[in-house]
């Protein structure tokens, strides 16, 4: 195509950051407004706090647009004197109304973490490890009114390793999809042609929200749903229980396949290893946690700091 591709990109959280930055780096490419959520609240002084793409916005000299939403005429003439070709969305974290959809001349496009139609929503990354999917990746499609359910034209496999977490799932796939990006957008520049193909009928699942009453450790579970759960919820919001009279934090586990025949919940051991505690089926070896106030550290510690944990196997948590 002849001159510059004129893009506005739209998002909030550090996923994001890498394709804003694809964006930058591609020859041909401006980049004419950086859309982002208001600052929000953040620390005991409930301090306003920049959203990690407004950052990297900013260092970069881009203009930066924070509506609250785009239901105003104000804030969707705001984006149209852009004159934006295209419009990225990279979780934005606001409905953008087909009005909207329609300002740019080349559409919007949206970059999501998860191997659509499958866990199509707010918490992709989350819910396939939950599920103990055992592959998962990032598409590039296109925007529709429906939630995720715009056709796709390019997309990156990863399998997921028994060592993933939230979080290393997560940068894996921000850069993934900031090289599909990047490939995308380099093609358009270049006059490739776009060929998106519709998203199957079949298959179709939603991940929702998370939730942190989800990261309460249920012992009725099996010990390997649970060790999904604490991988699924590093960093956030991290998997928590009660145990030995104390609440803790659980950054590290592991599911043991040996059946105790003991109540779910009950503390089996506390040893270097870990700290042992029975399931619905199998036990889980808690590896790292973290108590109130205090920093993330190895089971051996905590049981260290507690002589008297030993004590304790056999008994039943809470």
């Amino acid at each position: 195509m002849a001159g510059s591709l004129r893009v506005a990109f739209a998002g909030t959280p550090d996923f994001a950051v890498p394709c804003l930055q694809a964006c930058l780096g591609v020859a041909g490419v401006d980049v004419v407004a950086v859309y982002t959520q208001p600052d929000r609240g953040a620390g005991r002084g409930r301090k306003l706090s920049p959203s990690a793409v407004k950052q990297a916005a900013i260092e970069a000299g881009v203009r930066v647009e924070q509506p609250m939403s785009f239901k105003t005429v104000d804030a969707r003439r705001c984006l149209a004197a852009y004159r934006p070709d295209l419009f990225i969305v990279v979780a934005y974290g606001l409905i953008l109304s087909p009005s909207v959809l329609a300002i740019p001349r080349l559409g919007c496009w949206n970059v999501h973490a998860s191997l659509l139609p499958r866990w199509r929503g707010a918490a992709p990354i989350q819910r396939a490890l939950l599920a103990g999917d055992d592959e998962t990746g990032v598409g590039l499609m296109y925007m529709e009114a429906g939630l995720d359910t715009g056709p796709v034209f390019a997309e990156q496999r990863t399998p997921i390793a028994p060592g993933d977490t939230g979080g290393s799932l997560h940068d894996r796939l921000a850069l993934l999809g900031a090289g599909l990006l990047a490939d995308a957008l380099a093609g358009v520049v270049g006059g490739a042609r776009i060929e998106p193909q519709a998203q199957a009928a079949e298959g179709v699942t939603y991940a929702h929200k998370l939730d942190k009453a989800e990261a309460r450790l249920d012992w009725s579970e099996s010990a390997q749903a649970l060790e999904r759960k604490v991988r699924a919820f590093d960093p956030w919001p991290v998997a928590e229980t009660e145990l030995a009279g104390e609440r803790v934090r659980v950054w590290s586990a592991q599911a043991l396949p040996d059946n105790p025949h003991a109540p779910p919940g009950t503390l089996l051991a506390a040893r270097a290893a870990g700290i042992d505690v029975a399931c619905a089926h199998g036990r889980l070896r808690l590896l790292e946690v973290q108590r109130e106030g205090g920093r993330r550290i190895s089971a051996a510690d905590w049981i260290n700091a507690r002589p008297e944990f030993r004590t304790l196997s056999r008994e039943r948590t809470s």
